[in-house]
């Protein structure tokens, strides 16, 4: 068998674009699929979103949230009820219009989002106050399919998500739900995909079709794009008045319903693989990653079987508490080896041969930094787990920095644009509010305002707005996304 390996052949710095598809593919993380804009998840790349399920599904269902499924086929009567959504989405729409050779009396969407078909149901399945609050949530799969230039992961077709669907018999109680899934999703990003954003309120014309008000987690890319993360969306009595989703209160009166919608996408599997990555491959954070620690033996034929022995025996005990694989391949050399796990970005390889097993130590190489250290092989358990742990915070610290040094303020319309122009990111700025300002920005700059964050809003004393001059109403961040 051939030895023959293509790595990464641009670097990050110099190509993003090319790196970050190269590194998708190659890594054996993602492939594409004979439909245009829609991803096989391969083994490695499924197992992170499959721990990004758990984790946010596990703080889900212990502040009360339960899980159910919904069909993944919408009637178009349904989407039709409530005016702003259904015009909000049907650019994205799929529809099927035939079985066979049989039209359909009635248009079926492919799921875009699920509002309309759990609606339905919400409305025959709440009749009293005793039925509240109903939180539910579902995770499956939609198919947007607007845009003319999918971004594997980013910007995908179909995308895997959760919906959270909640309905309150109070505005205050509906209100109260924003923090805690938006908190959850912080501590998801952060503990599991070791990624940080900047959470805020979106603006009028940036929020959800059909909500009162939309709030994200907005991250920055090394392209120097931002890209739109987990959201949170207050949706009042919209839906409920659209689909006569109404209770009777404690003292008997007919009310309507107040609700919120909120997901998580795999869009941010490729937020963690832009991030970390670098000109090796791929860098996976160890809370997510399929294969924690790799075990690469070395040896020539007269040390084989104590090689192998040894490795066998510290792969059964270190399995107990990692993800463990070893890679034994006799046609491939160790150097060929380390190049395809750098590549693969399993965040620790440990290196063993017949030296090592007589000074009774391994060798551990980082994936994060590179580093290489022995460790003591009576020691390996506590020695690999700081090593992950180590690893996992490391990761979020530099994703953290690498936002926030990338986020600067403009005083004037001039700073803003020549700071987009020469280093991207988000830009803090003024805004008095008005569509006529937002738009202009976006038109003459390709910026849109990704969120107006809700730990600046106390900035607003004084400041003016960046494109027409007025006093600002909120301090907005600016930026070109995809």
């Amino acid at each position: 068998m051939s030895e023959k390996q293509e790595g990464i052949t641009v670097k990050k710095s110099q190509d993003f674009s090319e790196w970050y598809t190269q590194v998708i593919i190659k890594s054996g993380f993602v492939d594409y699929t004979a439909v245009s804009g829609c991803l096989a998840f391969r083994p490695d790349g499924y197992f992170a979103w499959e721990a990004t399920m758990r984790a946010t599904d596990e703080l889900f269902r212990k502040d009360g949230i339960l899980n159910v499924y919904f069909p993944l086929f919408i009637p178009e009567k349904f989407l039709q009820k409530e005016q702003e959504h259904v015009k909000g989405f049907t650019p994205e729409v799929a529809w099927v219009t035939h079985t066979g050779e049989s039209k359909l009396d009635e248009r079926l969407a492919v799921r875009p989002t699920s509002e309309t078909i759990m609606y339905d149901s919400y409305s025959k399945w709440i009749r009293s106050w005793r039925d509240l609050p109903m939180r539910l949530n579902q995770w499956n799969n939609v198919v947007r399919w607007e845009f003319k230039h999918p971004v594997p992961l980013l910007r995908s077709r179909e995308f895997l998500w959760n919906e959270g669907h909640t309905a309150f018999a109070t505005k205050k109680e509906a209100d109260a739900e924003q923090d805690f899934v938006l908190g959850t999703y912080e501590a998801v990003l952060k503990d599991n995909l070791a990624i940080a954003g900047i959470v805020g309120r979106k603006t009028d014309s940036e929020k959800f079709a059909g909500a009162d008000a939309s709030y994200s987690i907005e991250h920055i890319l090394p392209s120097g794009k931002t890209v739109q993360g987990p959201d949170f969306h207050s949706d009042g009595q919209r839906f409920a008045k659209a689909f006569g989703i109404t209770f009777l209160d404690k003292e008997g009166k007919k009310d309507f319903v107040y609700q919120n919608t909120f997901a998580i996408s795999t869009r941010e599997l490729g937020v963690m693989v832009a991030l970390h990555g670098d000109d090796k491959g791929l860098v996976i954070p160890p809370m997510v990653a399929r294969i924690q620690v790799v075990i690469v033996p070395i040896y020539k034929e007269d040390t084989m079987k104590e090689v192998m022995a040894a490795t066998k025996e510290i792969q059964k005990r270190l399995s107990k508490k990692f993800r463990v694989h070893v890679d034994d391949r006799d046609a491939y050399s160790p150097g060929w080896k380390f190049n395809e796990w750098e590549m693969r970005g399993v965040p620790v390889r440990i290196e063993l041969g017949a030296r090592e097993i007589k000074e009774k130590k391994v060798v551990a190489a980082r994936r994060d930094t590179g580093e290489k250290a022995p460790l003591a092989i009576g020691e390996l358990e506590d020695g690999i787990e700081t090593l992950l742990d180590d690893i996992q915070t490391n990761l979020y610290n530099n994703a953290k920095k690498f936002l926030y040094d990338n986020i600067r303020p403009a005083k004037t319309y001039a700073e803003l644009k020549k700071i987009l122009d020469q280093h991207g990111g988000m830009v803090e700025a003024g805004w008095c509010g008005s569509a006529e300002c937002e738009n202009r920005v976006k038109d003459e700059t390709g910026a849109k305002i990704t969120n107006m964050p809700l730990d600046t809003q106390k900035k607003t004393k004084g400041a003016k707005c960046t494109y027409c001059g007025k006093e600002a109403k909120h301090i907005a961040n600016f930026g070109r996304s995809y």
